[in-house]
């Protein structure tokens, strides 16, 4: 394999080192994608439905190392150039989409903080995203010669009717009366109030005049009218990505588990209902985390229902239009062409400095299929760092032979971390009122 692309170095940099770590690269995705065409034509048409006025919502489901986090963040990249803001945020036992401690609004908070859009991929968008709108509105003030505070007033007029919308529609303005009258502190107070960073409605109402905030319960609203606020700031719409919903599947409350997939069947409808407009929903989770019927999301028989796959497919056939999204092994083919460009990428795209042949990369994969069989390709993460350690070697010593070196390259297969169940999560909100059935999981795991 050929190829005259030239690799930027904070691009390269920033890819091998991710690699190497065994993290997901945050640029430069599109160097090393390989395979998943049909995929990510999927999420593409997705993308377009939002920007369009529609709405979306994708589990992206793929075994423990496959590939789904970068895949997510491929997706993102995409919906940012489509002119899309996007928000992302891995679940953690502090971050969950219901709870009554505050783990839904810290959820919120991650994604408004993660907030991105083309000129701002990296997070940290919403000031930005605020001015913007505030400039939109005092361009139109000026060419219709009506005062700016009439035209932002009108402009959020009609997210007033949605819940929440009235004191949404009163933070943006009170944004608007700092950065007429050079109050920082308001301004970003405002700022403080739309990322959800207000504990206490006291605080809230003594820095802005609203009473109330952005809290557990409040969060899902507030997301819809985030996704009509960015509309209002000229962008086509809002993609929220939410990876790790594994951990709502390792909770050990059911009713914790229970409360977290009723927000999700009411997401689902309100994504399929069209009830939302320009909103979007990607979720990352393993297999189990979707089927597993004790604690996954089948074990809820609503999401069962609507989850459910085609029966037609199978045997060759696939159907992406479905809200189950389960991504494909790569084959082996794929997996050589994504060590050649990892190869490329070393190079900073200059073919004369390749430090491996073509020959090595075979070498190197049969070595690997020894180890480990056909998961160095199914499930790629350790494999890949692997064979940029490699490179690293030989760039530092250029007298080693790469014949001599691959031979002690050590695999392990993975090992899913994520089906142990979290300890020590029993909240108030988890344990609740005693039951006849009780409300944890005990003795729900069983393993050989």
């Amino acid at each position: 394999m050929t190829t005259t692309t030239r690799i930027r170095p904070r691009e390269r940099d920033a890819l091998l080192q991710s690699l190497r770590a065994g993290v997901v690269p945050r640029v430069g995705q599109h160097h090393v994608q390989v395979g998943r065409v049909a995929e990510v034509r999927a999420m593409l048409a997705d993308i377009e439905r939002v920007a369009d006025g529609g709405s979306a919502i994708r589990f992206v489901i793929g075994d423990y190392g496959a590939g789904k986090t970068f895949f997510l963040h491929l997706v993102r990249s995409i919906a940012m150039e489509k002119r899309l803001v996007t928000a992302h945020a891995d679940l953690n036992p502090d971050r969950r989409l219901h709870a009554t401690g505050g783990q839904a609004r810290s959820l919120y908070a991650e994604l408004m903080r993660n907030m991105s859009t083309r000129a701002k991929p990296d997070g940290g968008a919403l000031p930005s995203i605020v001015e913007r709108f505030v400039s939109t509105a005092l361009t139109e003030a000026e060419e219709t010669g009506r005062a700016p505070d009439q035209v932002i007033r009108a402009r959020l007029a009609h997210l007033s009717e949605l819940t929440g919308g009235y004191d949404f529609a009163e933070v943006v303005g009170a944004y608007w009366r700092g950065h007429d009258g050079g109050d920082e502190h308001l301004k970003a107070a405002a700022v403080r109030w739309l990322r959800g960073e207000f504990a206490t409605r006291t605080d809230a109402r003594a820095a802005l005049g609203v009473r109330t905030i952005i809290d557990d319960g409040t969060m899902y609203d507030h997301l819809k009218l985030m996704s009509r606020f960015v509309r209002l700031a000229g962008f086509d719409g809002l993609l929220i990505c939410a990876d790790e919903m594994v951990n709502l599947y390792k909770l050990g409350s059911t009713r914790a588990r229970n409360a977290n997939y009723e927000q999700i069947l009411r997401i689902l409808n309100d994504t399929l209902q069209g009830s939302t407009a320009h909103l979007g929903f990607l979720f990352g989770g393993t297999p189990e985390f979707l089927s597993d019927s004790r604690r996954g999301l089948f074990s809820y028989p609503a999401l069962q229902s609507r989850l459910a796959e085609n029966s037609f497919a199978g045997e060759g056939l696939v159907d992406l239009s479905g809200p189950v999204l389960r991504l494909q092994a790569l084959t082996q083919e794929d997996f050589y062409v994504l060590l050649t460009k990892l190869r490329h990428v070393y190079a900073s795209g200059d073919e004369s400095a390749y430090l491996v042949p073509d020959e090595a990369v075979m070498a190197f994969m049969q070595h690997c299929s020894e180890k480990v069989g056909d998961a160095y390709f199914r499930t790629p993460r350790t494999t890949i760092k692997a064979f940029c350690d490699l490179l690293s070697v030989l760039d530092q010593n250029p007298g080693a032979d790469w014949r001599n070196l691959i031979g002690t390259v050590t695999l392990a297969p993975e090992h899913n971390p994520d089906l142990v169940p979290l300890d020590g999560e029993h909240t108030a909100e988890d344990r609740g009122p005693a039951t006849s059935q009780g409300d944890d999981d005990d003795f729900t795991t069983f393993r050989l």
